[in-house]
C-alpha cells in the first residue's frame, strides 16, 4: 500500500514541496520514496511505498518503454497476472514483476478502458509526456482515497488532504456547508471536504486534466438486478464460491498476510481461510457487550489460527483520539475508527497485510435498520392519511413503547433513512449552530441517490445509499486512515467486482427476511463456521462512549471543550452543555450526538489552529 500526491504547473522550489507534500504521508509508504519532476514544470509527482508484491522491483513511479507516460500507484490489483501475459500477447513486454506497471501498460493499450478490467483497490495518476494530460481514477467502491484542488493555475491531488495543505499557494479555508452534513451524518458527505476548495474523488470516478480543462467522470455504479428466481440453495452456492476465490485472491502477497477478527460473521468467515496465520482483535475492559476478544479467541482454537489480541484501557482511548482524528484528515464521530487505529496497531507489529470483512453489510444486507421495511409492510397496508392522522396525534406525546413505530410508519424509506448514522435534524440543528442558516433537513443531502434508484425495493434502496455515502465516507475511510496511520495495508474480500456480480442478484428475501440479515451469506458462512457465529446478530465495533460520558473525568474533559472559545465559534455553548448534562444525568442517552461534536471540535483546534501540528507530539 502506498501514498501518492502531486501539482500541475512550475513553482519555485517545486522539488522540495513535492518532497514535503509526500513526506507528510509517510505513515502510508515507509519502505521508499520515488519522484517525478517534468524537467520543463508541467508536473511534479511524489510516492511513498509499502512494498508488498515486488519488493525489489517495484519502486515506484512507474514507466512505459519509451518513458512518454509515468504512474504512481496506490493498491492491489488481483488480477494483475492474467492482465500481464495478456498484455504481453499484444506485444507488451515488462521490466517489473509489479501489478503497478500492469496499469500503466494496460493503459496505454486500452485507455480508460483499462478501468473495466481491473480488479482490485486503488487511487492513482498517469501522466502523458505527449500531451501533457493527467488522468486520475478510484477504484469502484472507494476503498483507496484521492483528493484534489484546482489552487489558481495549478492543479493539486494527494492519498490524503494533508499532501495538499502542504502546497503553498492553497489557503486553508473551513467549508462551514460541511459542518452542516456532518452533524446529521457523523462524517463528511463526499465529495464535499471540511476544507474549502478540496474534494474526494468519487469511487467509480476517473478525472482527466487536459489543457487546463478538468472533466470528471463515472465509470462503474454499484447497480442491483435481483434475480427471484434463485433459489436459497443456489444463493448460498454462488456467494461461498465467489468468495472463496475472493479470499483467496485478497491473500496474494510477497510479505505475510493476517486477518482482522471480531464476533461478527463477517470477519469470521474471513478469518475461516486462515488456518495456521494470525488473527488479531481488540476489545475495552466493561463486559462481554463491549468486548469480543473471548469470541474471537474461541473461533481462533476452533478453526486453528495464532490469534493475537489487546484490551484497550480508557485512558489509552481517550489519550489516542487527537492522534486519530489528525490522521482522518476529516472529522469522523465513529468511536470505532479509535478502536480501528489499536487493532490496526498491533496487527502490525506481527504482518504487512491483513483482510477485514468490511462491505458484507452494504452488499448482503446486513444491518438490522434495514429490516424496518419487513417490519412496517402490514402497518402501511393503511391508508397513508390515516398514518399521517396517528403520526401528529402521537408527535407531541412524550415518548412510549410503539411511538417510534407510528412515526417512521407515517413516512417512506426516502422520508425516514439517511444511512446508518443519524444524528441531528434540522431543528436540533438550528438549535445548537451559531449561526443555523446553514442547517438543512438530511433528506436534502439524500434525494440524488434515491432519485437514481426509484423503481428499486425498499431495502434496495437503503443498501443503494449506504454504499454511495455511510460506506465511503464513514467505513472505507476510516479502514483506510486507520491501517495506513499504522503503515499497514487493509484488504476487503467482500469489496469484489465479482463478489458483487453476485451480491447484486440476490433477491430481497434472501438478504433480509424475519429470520436474520444477511441470510443467505449467513448461510454461506455456516458451511465454514460453528452456528453461533454464522447467525450472531449484528453488533457493529461496540464503544463504551455512552459509560464513559457518564464518568466525571470525562464528563469533565468533554465539557471544558463545549465551553471553549473554539466552541462559542460554531455553537450555542448553553445547549451543548445541556445535550451533556443530560447525557450524564441520565435524562437522555445524548452519547452519540455529545460525541458528534466533541469529535468535531477536537478535530478542527488541530487543523485550524495556529499550525498543524506535528504528529509525532499527539
Amino acid at each position: 500500500m502506498c501514498g501518492i500526491c502531486g501539482f500541475t504547473g512550475n513553482i519555485p522550489d517545486n522539488e522540495k514541496i513535492v518532497h514535503r507534500m509526500a513526506e507528510v504521508i509517510t505513515h502510508r509508504g515507509p519502505d521508499s520514496e520515488g519522484y517525478f519532476i517534468d524537467k520543463n514544470g508541467e508536473i511534479s509527482m511524489g510516492f511513498r511505498r509499502l512494498s508488498i508484491i515486488d519488493l525489489d522491483g517495484g519502486t515506484q513511479p512507474i514507466y512505459n518503454a519509451d518513458k512518454t507516460k509515468v504512474l504512481t500507484f496506490n493498491g492491489e490489483i488481483y488480477n494483475y497476472k492474467q492482465l500481464r501475459e495478456e498484455l504481453i500477447s499484444l506485444g507488451h513486454s515488462f521490466y517489473t514483476k509489479t501489478d503497478s506497471e500492469v496499469i500503466l501498460q494496460g493503459y496505454e493499450e486500452w485507455g480508460e478502458k483499462v478501468l473495466d478490467r481491473l480488479r482490485g483497490m486503488f487511487g492513482f495518476a498517469i501522466y502523458d509526456t505527449t500531451d501533457k494530460s493527467l488522468f486520475i481514477a478510484r477504484d469502484f467502491f472507494g476503498i483507496k482515497p484521492i483528493h484534489y484542488a484546482q489552487v489558481g493555475s495549478h492543479f493539486v491531488y494527494g492519498s490524503e488532504i494533508k499532501s495538499i495543505l502542504e502546497f503553498p499557494e492553497y489557503e486553508r479555508k473551513f467549508n462551514a456547508r460541511t459542518l452542516d452534513n456532518y452533524l446529521s451524518f457523523q462524517y463528511a458527505l463526499p465529495p464535499e471536504t471540511f476544507f474549502e476548495g478540496i474534494y474526494c474523488l468519487l469511487p467509480g470516478h476517473y478525472l482527466r486534466l487536459k489543457d487546463g480543462e478538468l472533466t470528471i467522470k463515472r465509470y462503474w455504479e454499484a447497480t442491483f438486478e435481483p434475480d427471484d428466481s434463485l433459489t436459497e440453495d443456489e444463493a448460498t452456492d454462488k456467494i461461498e464460491q465467489v468468495f472463496e476465490e475472493s479470499v483467496n485472491a485478497h491473500k496474494i502477497s510477497d510479505v505475510e498476510v493476517g486477518c482482522f477478527l471480531s464476533s461478527g460473521v463477517d470477519s469470521s468467515y474471513v478469518s475461516t481461510y486462515f488456518a495456521d496465520q494470525k488473527t488479531f482483535t481488540v476489545g475495552f475492559d466493561f463486559g462481554e457487550k463491549y468486548n469480543e476478544i473471548d469470541w474471537a479467541k474461541e473461533l481462533s482454537a476452533k478453526i486453528g489460527v495464532d490469534h493475537h489480541y489487546k484490551v484497550i484501557s480508557s485512558e489509552e482511548f481517550w489519550g489516542n483520539i487527537r492522534k486519530v482524528q489528525y490522521h482522518m484528515d476529516q472529522p469522523l464521530a465513529d468511536p470505532s475508527c479509535i478502536a480501528l487505529y489499536f487493532v490496526a496497531k498491533l496487527a502490525s507489529e506481527h504482518v504487512k497485510v491483513v483482510l477485514s470483512g468490511e462491505g458484507a453489510d452494504e452488499l448482503f444486507g446486513g444491518y438490522t435498520i434495514y429490516n424496518e421495511v419487513n417490519s412496517l409492510r402490514g402497518y402501511q397496508k393503511l391508508p397513508l392519511g390515516l398514518r399521517k392522522f396517528l403520526a401528529g396525534v402521537v408527535r407531541p406525546m412524550p415518548k412510549f413503547k410503539g411511538r417510534n413505530f407510528i412515526l417512521r410508519g407515517a413516512q417512506t424509506v426516502e422520508e425516514r433513512f439517511i444511512g446508518n448514522a443519524f444524528m441531528f435534524n434540522k431543528a436540533e440543528k438550528q438549535k445548537i449552530l451559531k449561526d443555523g442558516s446553514i442547517a438543512h433537513e438530511p433528506q436534502e443531502y439524500t434525494k440524488k441517490y434515491y432519485d437514481r434508484v426509484k423503481d428499486y425495493d425498499g431495502i434496495t434502496k437503503m443498501q443503494y445509499l449506504d454504499i454511495n455515502t455511510w460506506m465511503v465516507g464513514d467505513i472505507l475511510l476510516k479502514a483506510d486512515r486507520m491501517s495506513m496511520a499504522n503503515s499497514l495495508e487493509l484488504r476487503v474480500p467482500f469489496l469484489d467486482k465479482e463478489v458483487f456480480k453476485v451480491a447484486r442478484t440476490i433477491p430481497a428475501p434472501l438478504r433480509v427476511n424475519k429470520k436474520n440479515t444477511k441470510y443467505a451469506m449467513r448461510r454461506a458462512a455456516l458451511r465454514h463456521m460453528p452456528e453461533d457465529w454464522a447467525k450472531k446478530k449484528k453488533l457493529g465495533f461496540p464503544v463504551p462512549t455512552r459509560v464513559w460520558l457518564k464518568d466525571e473525568k470525562y464528563y469533565n474533559i468533554v465539557k471544558e471543550t463545549f465551553e471553549s472559545e473554539t466552541a462559542k465559534k460554531f455553537f450555542n455553548s448553553d445547549e451543548l452543555v445541556k445535550f451533556l448534562d443530560d447525557h450524564f444525568n441520565g435524562k437522555e442517552d445524548n452519547s452519540r450526538k455529545v460525541w458528534t461534536v466533541y469529535i468535531f471540535l477536537v478535530w478542527y483546534n488541530i487543523y485550524f489552529g495556529e499550525k498543524l501540528p506535528d504528529p509525532a507530539k499527539l
